[in-house]
C-alpha cells in the first residue's frame, strides 16, 4: 500500500508531473559497471515513444549487486509493473552463484513510496486486490529466501509498502534526512502487510503505533528501534553502504548462505529445536572447505586462502 507525501508541495505518489526525469541508481563501489537493467518498461506521461527500464542493474567485479527501483517519477511506487521486474530479477539473483550481495535502492528523490495507489484505486475488485498484494509477499519472501545478503539504502522516503521493502531486507542503511512510515491508516487502509516484517523487526508495541497512527518516523529513530542499521550524512551514503558491502563479500559465500537460510528458520522454532536446526547447520558448515581452511589458518597464524 501506498502513502501520500505530507503537504509539503511535493506531488502525491503516481502523479508527478510529466516532466519529472529519472536519476541514475546509486553504485555500492566505485568499480560497480553498468549490467543490462530489468527488462519491463513503462511509457513516461509527456514522453511518446521514449521507454524506461524500471529496474536498473549494476554488478562490479566482487558479485556486489544494486537493483534501483526506477519510477522516479511516482517516487518509485510498486507499480504491477515495477513488482513484475523486480521478481524477474531477484529470480535470476536466487540462482546466480556469482552474486555475493545486493544492495536495494530507489531512483530520484524517495526511496519507495508504497503501492501505486491510482493504479489500485482504478481496478477495485476482491480478486485483483488479492492478486496484487499476493504479488508483492512473493517479492518479499524471494528476498528472504535469497542466499546472499540484501542491503536496503535509504533516501528520502520509505512509505507503506516501501517500509515493509526496508522491514524485509537483511540490512538496513538510511540517509539521516530519510522518514519512513506505514500511513495507509490515514486513508482507511491498515498497513497489513506492511506490519508482517515491521512487527518482525521492532518491539510489537512500536510497529504497531506506526500502523494505528499513520506517523513518519525520522532515521535516528528507525535506527534506535531496529528498523535500519546504520545511519549516515546523505553524502555518505553511499560510503557507508559499501562498508557493509566489502566486510560482507570478504567472507566465504557458502557460509554467509548456509547462516542466512539458518538465521531466519531457527528464529521461528522453539528453543530446543532451534538448537537442534542450528546444531546440524555448524556441523555441515563445518565440513565445508572455506571452514576448515579458516580453521587451521587460524591455528597456523595466517590470512585464509579463499578461492
Amino acid at each position: 500500500m501506498s502513502s501520500p507525501i505530507e503537504r509539503t508541495g511535493s506531488p502525491t505518489p503516481g502523479a508527478a508531473p510529466p516532466s519529472a526525469a529519472p536519476a541514475p541508481g546509486p553504485g555500492v563501489a566505485p568499480s560497480a559497471t553498468t549490467a543490462a537493467p530489468g527488462r519491463a518498461t513503462e511509457r513516461r506521461e509527456g514522453a511518446p515513444g521514449e521507454a524506461e527500464a524500471l529496474i536498473h542493474k549494476t554488478r562490479d567485479a566482487r558479485g556486489a549487486v544494486t537493483l534501483t527501483l526506477n519510477r522516479p517519477q511516482a517516487f518509485n511506487a510498486l507499480s504491477e509493473a515495477l513488482l513484475t521486474a523486480l521478481q524477474r530479477e531477484l529470480d535470476a539473483l536466487e540462482t546466480d552463484e556469482t552474486a555475493r550481495v545486493l544492495v536495494l535502492a530507489g531512483a530520484g528523490k524517495a526511496f519507495c513510496a508504497g503501492h501505486d495507489l491510482r493504479e489500485m484505486r482504478a481496478q477495485p475488485s476482491l480478486e485483483y486486490y488479492q492478486r496484487l498484494f499476493t504479488q508483492c509477499s512473493q517479492v518479499m519472501l524471494t528476498l528472504r529466501r535469497l542466499p546472499i545478503p540484501v542491503i536496503a539504502r535509504v533516501h528520502g522516503i520509505a512509505t507503506a509498502a516501501g517500509c515493509q521493502l526496508v522491514a524485509q531486507c537483511d540490512l538496513a542503511v538510511a540517509a539521516s534526512d530519510a522518514r519512513f512510515a506505514v500511513s495507509g491508516v490515514n486513508l482507511g487502509l491498515f498497513c497489513s502487510t506492511p506490519g508482517v516484517p515491521l512487527s518482525r523487526n521492532l518491539p510489537l508495541k512500536n510497529a504497531f503505533e506506526m500502523l494505528v497512527t499513520g506517523d513518519f518516523i525520522d532515521a535516528a529513530t528507525a535506527l534506535d528501534r531496529g528498523l535500519v542499521n546504520r545511519v549516515a550524512a546523505p553524502d555518505a551514503l553511499d560510503a557507508e553502504v559499501e562498508k557493509l558491502v566489502a566486510s560482507i563479500v570478504r567472507k566465504p559465500r557458502v557460509a554467509i548462505a548456509l547462516g542466512k537460510e539458518l538465521f531466519y528458520r531457527q528464529s521461528e522454532l522453539p528453543l530446543a529445536a532451534a538448537y537442534e536446526a542450528a546444531s546440524r547447520t555448524i556441523a555441515h558448515n563445518m565440513m565445508e572447505a572455506v571452514a576448515l581452511e579458516g580453521v587451521q589458518a587460524f591455528i597456523d597464524k595466517r590470512p585464509p586462502r579463499w578461492e
